[in-house]
């Protein structure tokens, strides 16, 4: 008894010095990572790296589980990053757009014919506008790590060739759930039609809806001209950047160590994930464009003068959002890709 005096008493003297015991760190056996496509998309590649880099750098400490096709929230994107915010969620890969009805700032890279390249894409996350975008999701209690990407979103459909907004007249188009979507494609003349990726595919192959816009490495790996999309036109009109995110309170629980790996690794994954996205659509490197080319698909290439004349008639959709985002984040994203 009093061997358990005098060691209660030494360790409540150490404390009052500031020399409290450590404590041991309690982790969940899994994390799980949201994404909303998996392997062997480079969006999925992305978060499985992420989740082998932890477990190699941790010794196991942090196990990660990819979940894509959002299956974590019942397959609706849109309710990704409050299901990460909430705890539902530990962590994600996720994109710009599907957080954007939490985070309208984020439509900024959804604004049309904003980013002309793929320099105008690194101008903006590894510049302040990505800074600036990382505070406001950490200020929504989401803490995130890196940037990756999904790619251009290049515009396909099965009925004829795209050169000219006249020739998106009437078009029966598959968007994703976020207004600005519904916006560019109705100032071109189409019919733009919100759905999910799971009832996309059955209604491309019924011909319900004639077209879909998507990075062409997503149109590759689900052999999208087997659905009849046929025409392809490039002409990168927006681009969908990926963010690696934390959950607060999971985040809180990792050691300092631990957060600096975890960080790390994410840092890592999203590199190779750009990578992989960018892997044969660049001017030094066609193949990818070539081997959808080679399945007999038509791919148009506008020119400087033709892809103008699409930034022209979205103008007013650019105009009205650059308000609902704010002129000042517009005006910085500007600014950094005329520095490019």
């Amino acid at each position: 008894m009093n061997l358990l005096k005098t060691l209660t008493a030494a360790a409540a003297t150490l404390a009052m010095l500031g020399f409290a015991p450590a404590q041991a760190q309690t982790y969940k056996d899994e994390y799980r990572v949201s994404t909303v496509v998996g392997a062997p998309m480079p969006w999925g590649l992305a978060a499985e790296r992420w989740g082998e880099l932890v477990g190699e750098r941790t010794d196991g400490r942090i196990k990660m589980q990819v979940y894509p096709g959002v299956q974590l929230v019942q397959g609706d994107q849109t309710r990704e990053f409050t299901a990460i915010r909430r705890g539902v969620i530990d962590m994600a890969v996720g994109s710009t757009i599907n957080w954007s009805p939490q985070i309208p700032q984020l439509n900024l890279f959804s604004l049309p014919f904003l980013m002309p390249d793929y320099a105008a894409i690194d101008a903006l996350v590894k510049g302040p506008v990505g800074e600036r975008i990382f505070e406001l999701i950490q200020e929504n209690g989401v803490v995130p790590l890196a940037w990756a990407e999904n790619g251009f979103r290049e515009v396909t459909n099965s009925r004829k060739e795209i050169r000219t907004p006249a020739d998106m007249q009437g078009l029966k188009m598959r968007v994703v759930g976020s207004p600005i979507f519904n916006d560019i494609y109705s100032a071109l003349g189409a019919n733009p039609t919100q759905m999910s990726w799971a009832d996309a595919q059955p209604a491309l192959t019924t011909g319900a809806v004639d077209g879909q816009e998507n990075p062409l490495t997503i149109y590759s790996v689900l052999n999208m001209h087997e659905v009849g999309q046929s025409h392809v036109t490039l002409w990168r009109y927006l681009a969908d950047p990926l963010i690696f995110v934390v959950n607060q309170e999971v985040w809180d629980s990792f050691s300092p160590e631990d957060q600096e790996i975890v960080r790390q690794s994410a840092v890592d994954a999203g590199a190779y994930g750009v990578e992989i996205a960018r892997k044969g659509l660049t001017e030094d490197d066609e193949s990818l464009i070539e081997e959808i080319e080679a399945k007999g698909v038509t791919i148009t290439r506008l020119t400087d003068e033709e892809r103008a004349a699409f930034a022209e008639a979205t103008r007013p959709v650019y105009d009205a959002w650059r308000e609902r985002i704010g002129d000042d984040l517009v005006t910085l994203a500007e600014e950094s890709i005329a520095k490019r």
